[in-house]
């Protein structure tokens, strides 16, 4: 009994220390391009060296090694030290990004006696969430450090930690049949966050200590005050910003909730949950000399921008980014280009992206056989018409992990009468051709600006990810397919 308590307690100082690490990695992860600077912090505090797409890669067996695309995704690598080129990969892929309401290139908006703040939505959130909430802006600024005009030129990451913005709901006496109709959302013209209204603007005229042609051009594209604070944020002159990347946020920390105490409230959860689980799952595995000692492949994360919109571009997993990746670290061994395409043979991805777990309220949309709970483990995703890329191969590899360090794992697959999301997975199971399997952990209020897990199943996704990397060269050689 008392064996069994100490067993208890230490394994919920476990928890605790592994969800505290994430609370952390989610505050400070209010844009993708946070999430990655988080993520660069953090391997390079362990020793990960940094290399450049830019430039010619010269690397080492039993050496940990990452790079970055737009400083929106992250791909981070440690390179066994029995591996020889032709030898597989072993990844674990994620996204950084969430639907969010994005500034537009020109967001001043003056009307009614109010300065609002023009966005474009990002994704498909559930946009009725935003309304009332504490909001702020965060993402990255370009700007220019040269006096003269000349440059250079550089991106900051800048934060503003207080609200400065809300989107108002239009109170029920103006609109009495919100509750039987619907809480109907414009996108265009709802939307609309509230800064300041003109009165005080009047009053507080912020006046430039230099303007210039180029400044008052900016200066007429957003408004004044918002461009103040930014410079102010990030230790520059209003003037020096040449352009930037913003969106709106919700100043809510992320929280461990619950009578129990038992569920984080947090945004983002899709997929920062998934991208914090694999990163960490990557440092620990690959911490000591010993970790690397017997490897002969190499294990990796890849964490990717704009999966919420479809993938398609320079930093998405669309992009030739896990292509060019696999192939530099196979030629960095080997001048045989031939060599790539058994590598990605005896590679496989575990495409990580958040689950739905059943909801009490609506459990009608789940199918009856397949539904995933909260605190039951990662969840294995099918889908016949390959919306996921899980086929019987790649799911066992997965379960047998889990098997093997005697961890949960559930199965969903979407009901016949309605629509499946997708992932990453089917788009880098076929432009890569690597083996796949999509899975996730559980979660309520998907795309919501406040989402919600259970504490447990962070922990059991970072086991899960940390044993396939350990487990994955082992048990692949055992597998006899396609003899």
């Amino acid at each position: 009994m008392a064996m069994a308590k100490a067993k208890a307690e230490a394994n919920g100082e476990e928890v605790n220390s592994i969800v505290s690490d994430f609370l952390h990695f989610l505050n400070a992860s209010p844009t993708a391009f946070h999430a990655v600077d988080e993520a660069k912090r953090r391997l390079q505090t362990v020793g990960y060296q940094q290399i450049s797409e830019r430039e010619d890669w010269e690397l080492e067996a039993g050496k940990r090694y990452f790079f970055t695309r737009n400083h929106s995704t992250i791909i981070a690598f440690a390179v066994g030290k029995k591996y020889v080129a032709g030898n597989g990969f072993h990844v674990v892929g994620a996204h950084t990004d969430s639907p969010c309401l994005k500034l537009k290139p020109v967001s001043k908006v003056t009307k009614g006696g109010y300065l609002e703040v023009g966005v474009q939505t990002y994704g498909g959130g559930l946009w009725h969430t935003w309304f009332d909430r504490d909001l702020t802006v965060a993402g990255r600024v370009i700007i220019r450090e040269g006096k003269d005009g000349s440059g250079p030129y550089s991106h900051k990451l800048v934060r503003i930690d207080e609200p400065i913005m809300r989107i108002p709901t239009l109170a029920i006496h103006l609109d009495r049949n919100v509750n039987s109709d619907g809480f109907k959302v414009n996108t265009q013209s709802h939307l609309v966050p509230i800064l300041a209204t003109s009165l005080k603007e009047e009053l507080n005229k912020v006046v430039t200590d230099s303007p210039n042609e180029r400044t008052d051009t900016y200066s007429s594209k957003h408004h004044s005050h918002l461009l103040q604070m930014i410079a102010s944020q990030i230790g520059c002159r209003p003037d020096d910003i040449c352009d930037f990347e913003l969106q709106a946020c919700d100043t809510q920390p992320s929280i461990v909730a619950g009578i129990k105490k038992e569920f984080i409230f947090s945004g983002r959860l899709d997929n920062l949950c998934m991208s914090f689980c694999s990163l960490k799952a990557l440092i620990d595995s690959t911490s000591s000399e010993s970790d690397l000692e017997d490897e002969i492949g190499v294990r990796m994360v890849a964490l990717f921008d704009h999966e919420e919109v479809g993938s398609d571009s320079a930093q998405g997993a669309g992009s030739p980014a896990m292509l060019d990746a696999l192939s530099r670290i196979t030629n960095s061994f080997c001048s045989n280009s031939k060599l790539i395409e058994k590598a990605i043979q005896r590679s496989f991805l575990v495409s990580a992206d958040m689950a739905h777990a059943l909801h009490p309220n609506y459990m009608d949309k789940h199918e009856d056989n397949h539904q995933p709970k909260l605190h039951g483990g990662l969840v294995i995703k099918h889908n016949a018409n390959q919306r996921y890329a899980t086929n019987a191969v790649t799911s066992f590899v997965f379960r047998e992990v889990a098997s093997k360090h005697n961890l949960p794992v559930q199965d969903f697959v979407v009901r016949n009468d309605m629509a499946c999301g997708s992932t990453i997975g089917p788009i880098l199971a076929s432009g890569v051709g690597i083996r796949t399997v999509d899975v996730g952990a559980p979660q309520l209020s998907m795309h919501s600006i406040r989402e919600m897990c259970a504490v447990d199943d962070v922990k059991h996704s970072y086991e899960h990810f940390k044993a396939f990397f350990q487990e994955f060269s082992e048990l692949d050689a055992k597998i006899k397919v396609d003899m």
